[in-house]
């Protein structure tokens, strides 16, 4: 099941916003997050605020799209009141879940509330998630006439007996076929990927990669298979019916990754992400890792707008039951001070091609850097300029480089 929400305040019934989130906010873009949190069955690897229809009982998916207009709504309401400036949305996107469940008719009266009581830049990145076998192309050309930019494609793998592991349920050779039905229509696509599910080999790591470049995406993420406490993966490993995850193999899986993307045209940008040029880089996600302002909507949904966090209830009758009696659903929030911000800020950005200012560092934390310079994990012409940018080693090692510069 889903993990628990975080502990924190209180948040308050109406959501409305202190006004410390006016400063600055001329300077931070604005996007909107929409969680679907519906799923045809349940992945055994997975720990998203994510039903299937068995565990929502007497919760209606086609009520969802109006549930998620009145929290749109709403944030129009909130978002006015603090008196922030008028900023349309430079991205939307829509997670889950798999959105592509609900009718497409439901995303784009979805995004068409964005665009009434939110507003949509004309250049905004508009995306939605998707499985192999939860869209066709007629759908593809609906979301396209409904101003849908991008649809990210939940392919994992290539090969029946890993996504067997991972409990996913559709047909490989769907990917190609949904991918150019997408470019048909228009949009862009992404292709995210997992590795280092238990089981898989090189070999079979290889032919996901040849499946993956095959299908000619714009836009590639791939990731660690990280095992949650309290999955069914997790269960499986506990008991030893099935091998734990080899964290040297993820090594190789990258570097094996890295290189044929490199080759294939694609750069990073992100440790985990990869595009054929910035233009197709994923801006949604990019105000994530670069501390924007957004608004996520939907049952367990994140926001963040000038350094004010807070989250919504994680049940879909809770979340619907909080709206129709007028009430923000969030369940809680946090003010991130000074220090706190700056403690992300390494985090994220240190991920990122760009890399991390060292004037974000603590003299302890630019210290550390010629150590890491020395380790092979941060390039050295790149410091001089007085930027963090990791080496593919670093890359390899991200979570150390961390914790090296933001010493206790």
């Amino acid at each position: 099941m889903p993990s628990p929400l975080p502990l924190a305040d209180p948040a308050p019934a109406d959501g409305m916003l202190p006004s410390s989130v006016l400063a600055g906010a001329g300077q931070r873009d604005f996007g909107v997050y929409l969680h679907v949190p519906f799923c045809r069955d349940r992945c055994g690897y997975c720990d998203f605020n994510t039903f299937t229809a068995s565990e929502i009982r007497g919760v209606k998916r086609s009520d969802f799209a109006d549930q998620a207009i009145a929290e749109v709504a709403l944030a129009a309401r909130v978002l006015t009141a603090a008196q922030l400036p008028a900023r349309p949305a430079r991205t939307v996107f829509f997670g889950g879940g798999t959105p592509t469940l609900l009718s497409t008719d439901d995303l784009a009266r979805m995004l068409d509330a964005v665009r009434e009581q939110l507003g949509i830049a004309d250049d905004a990145d508009v995306t939605t998630e998707a499985n192999p076998d939860s869209i066709d192309a007629a759908g593809l050309e609906r979301l396209a006439a409904a101003g849908f930019t991008r649809v990210s494609v939940g392919m994992q793998s290539a090969v029946p007996h890993v996504l067997a592991t991972l409990e996913r349920t559709h047909d490989p050779e769907n990917v190609p076929l949904v991918v150019a039905a997408a470019k048909e229509a228009g949009l862009a696509v992404s292709l995210d990927l997992i590795y280092g599910t238990p089981g898989e080999s090189l070999d079979d790591w290889q032919r996901s990669l040849d499946a993956a470049l095959a299908a000619d995406p714009d836009h590639l993420s791939a990731y660690a298979l990280i095992v949650e406490e309290g999955t069914k993966l997790a269960r499986q490993i506990a008991r030893g019916e099935v091998p734990d995850v080899d964290d040297d193999l993820h090594a190789t899986f990258y570097e094996a990754l890295d290189a044929r993307l490199g080759v294939a045209g694609y750069d990073w940008y992100e440790v985990s992400n990869w595009a054929r040029n910035p233009e197709q880089r994923s801006r949604h996600n990019r105000a994530y890792w670069t501390g924007q302002d957004w608004w996520g909507v939907g049952p367990g949904a994140h926001s963040h707008v000038g350094g004010v966090r807070w989250w919504n209830v994680k049940h879909p009758a809770a979340y619907a039951d909080r709206l129709a009696h007028g009430l923000s659903p969030a369940a809680g929030r946090e003010t991130l001070d000074a220090e706190t911000r700056r403690i992300e800020r390494v985090l994220l950005e240190v991920r990122l091609r760009e890399g991390l200012p060292t004037d974000a560092l603590t003299a302890l934390g630019r210290r550390a850097v010629a150590g890491l310079i020395a380790d092979e994990l941060v390039d050295p012409g790149a410091a001089l300029r007085g930027v963090v940018v990791l080496t593919l080693r670093g890359r390899l090692l991200a979570d150390t480089v961390v914790r090296r510069l933001l010493p206790d």
